[in-house]
């Protein structure tokens, strides 16, 4: 946003489930970015909608907000971040108003429930606002809040040769502690200035803790129960071999047309990643999906952990730690680091018989195709036979061996997942 000119800026609304630091983000950009921010929780002010009752004037309402606040508004100065905006719905209707009338303005805003407000009808700027969704922070992130920037900085031109085995034990070490403590800001932050796991799971616990509390809040009375009882499911869903999503694990006899409503809340308010199965390996993917069946992950890694009654001393202590629980922590971690990286969906594929990819995407000019195993096996069957049928230019497989290339499968190390893109980039270079 700085650095934009007020003809081409437009509102920004960043979303993304509770306490994944969107507002220390934003006021983050207030702090460096501009002279000046006004920041205004509605959550916490509910008579601010007041304020926008009746005919919407961006510019009567800036006059309010500094008059309130005693702080004076200057254009392209002063950047004003309104959180939890879809407590006070006309307040994301002003938002078409402000880049219409008062583009001079600089405007932020966050919401952790605004999937919901939507399906409950909240008028939306559509076309007059730009859209970010924060996630948890990612391994690379992890990594660099850990201050490893030298060793992120020796990875940055690796090629499609073996790593360096110092260098893929130290990485290994990391990844360990991250599906310990996952990526959510707090744990991480905790992590940063105690270096205490003890403390770190508190923290996760603590976080868990806030999102029952908003079922209870935030959604109808009559749903309480059933998102808790999927929530509560999500850890034995993903404990299964086979990981798709069923009712019936959720509570005997449930079914989907019970259910979905709930399914559909935790999705919205970025709790869960659904990923779908699709038919075929082929573009566009979206056409073979198959909307009766598909997996549901966690937002994050650590929280899963955390749910699931996984202590960290496990993780710390043994050498297969990532074959744990099924693998499903591999997986979720996978998952996470893809869905920062892929703009567009993910999904996974299974064949007629029992073969099962784990995830599939788009790059945009092929279908990549990705396996995770979670140890140092790499036999890859369900991956051969998906490459077998459809021929991928490129196909990945995730584990704790190191960078191998066999023809068009590429073996990545499960620490070197955030590498992804240059890999891509790599194996479609022409050979020499």
């Amino acid at each position: 946003m700085p650095g934009e000119t007020k003809k081409n800026r437009l509102p920004l609304i960043l979303k993304g489930a509770r306490q994944v630091g969107k507002t220390w983000i934003l006021k983050e950009l207030g702090r460096t970015g501009f002279k000046d921010f006004l920041y205004i929780n509605f959550e916490n002010n509910p008579t601010m909608s007041d304020l926008f009752e009746g005919s919407i004037n961006p510019h009567r309402i800036i006059e309010y907000l500094g008059a309130l606040h005693g702080k004076k508004i200057i254009p392209e100065d002063t950047l004003l971040i309104f959180d939890e905006i879809q407590e006070v719905p006309r307040a994301l209707t002003s938002l078409k108003y402000f880049a219409e009338e008062a583009p001079e303005y600089p405007i932020c805003s966050a919401g952790s429930l605004l999937g919901i407000a939507l399906h409950e009808g909240t008028s939306f700027p559509v076309g007059k606002v730009d859209i970010l969704t924060l996630e948890p922070l990612t391994f690379h992130e992890f990594l660099l809040a850990n201050d490893e920037h030298e060793l992120l900085l020796s990875l940055q031109n690796s090629g499609l040769e073996p790593l360096p085995l110092p260098l893929i034990e130290k990485l290994d070490d990391y990844l360990k502690k991250y599906f310990i403590i996952g990526g959510m800001p707090a744990a991480l932050n905790t992590w940063i200035e105690q270096h205490d796991f003890f403390q770190v799971e508190i923290t996760l616990k603590s976080i868990l803790d806030t999102y029952q509390q908003d079922f209870s809040k935030h959604a109808p009375r009559s749903m309480v129960p059933k998102l808790r009882f999927i929530w509560n499911s999500i850890p034995s869903q993903l404990a299964r071999e086979n990981k798709k999503f069923l009712y019936r694990f959720v509570r005997s006899g449930a079914r989907a047309r019970e259910y979905e409503d709930a399914l559909l809340w935790l999705l919205d308010c970025g709790l869960i990643r659904r990923v779908g199965r699709i038919t075929k390996g082929a573009m566009p993917m979206k056409a073979y999906e198959d909307l009766h069946d598909f997996k549901i992950y966690h937002l994050d890694g650590g929280l899963l952990r955390v749910m699931s009654q996984l202590p960290f001393q496990v993780i710390l202590e043994r050498n297969k730690v990532f074959e744990e629980f099924n693998g499903a922590l591999t997986q979720q971690y996978v998952l996470q680091q893809l869905s920062s990286i892929i703009p567009d969906s993910i999904y996974y594929w299974t064949s007629e018989a029992t073969a099962e990819v784990d995830f599939i995407f788009s790059d945009g000019t092929a279908i990549i195709p990705v396996e995770v195993k979670a140890g140092v096996n790499v036999k890859a069957k369900s991956l051969r036979v998906y490459m077998d049928r459809y021929k991928p230019q490129i196909a990945i497989r995730t584990s704790l061996s190191n960078v191998h290339r066999d023809g068009s499968l590429l073996n990545i190390p499960l620490s070197m997942v955030f590498h992804m893109e240059r890999y891509l980039e790599l194996c479609k270079k022409p050979g020499p």
